[in-house]
């Protein structure tokens, strides 16, 4: 079995790629949708989480995305924090998702920040979605309905393209 990581900048069209992976047959974990349940579910992570950010993390048992994108979208360090605390289990939850396909030849991980977190070393090949600047942000303000100011914070937070794309060898399969 063959593991694929699909990346890019958020609002690239990582999740269109995806859907078109999955048409095909292919199974596709999608690691931004699932740290989201594993951030509302999971015990460790959320106990974690509320002390590193505090009780305004979660609120009615789940976490408050607007509290927690308004800290980490402005402070480097406590993102960072933040992704180590996350993405051991993600990576721990795609591990056994990865176990229950294994008479797929390939599948697929779709996840924004491989890069960023040192993920693409678990992958024999990456899939970079790309799209330029201008289309991400009009995807990102008809999806999410941030403002421009967020979106730039939010896309500042990841690698470039480019540097993705220095940082690795895309091998062929």
């Amino acid at each position: 079995m063959k593991t694929i990581g699909v990346t890019g900048g958020i609002g690239s069209g990582k999740s269109y790629v995806c859907a078109l992976i999955e048409e095909r047959g292919y199974p596709v974990y999608y690691a931004d949708n699932r740290a989201k349940n594993i951030m509302d579910t999971n015990h460790n992570v959320k106990n974690a989480l509320i002390s590193l950010l505090g009780p305004k993390a979660y609120s009615n048992q789940k976490l408050n995305k607007t509290y927690v994108s308004s800290r980490i979208f402005n402070d480097n360090t406590l993102r960072k924090k933040v992704n180590e605390i996350v993405h051991p289990a993600v990576r721990n939850d795609f591990e056994e998702w990865k176990n229950q396909h294994t008479s797929s030849k390939l599948i697929f991980n779709e996840a924004a920040i491989l890069f960023e977190t040192g993920g693409q070393k678990f992958y024999d090949a990456l899939i970079l979605v790309y799209a330029p600047k201008d289309l991400r942000i009009e995807r990102i303000q008809k999806r999410d309905g941030l403002s421009l100011e967020n979106i730039q914070r939010k896309i500042n937070a990841q690698w470039s393209d480019n540097k993705k794309e220095k940082a690795y060898t895309f091998p062929h399969l």
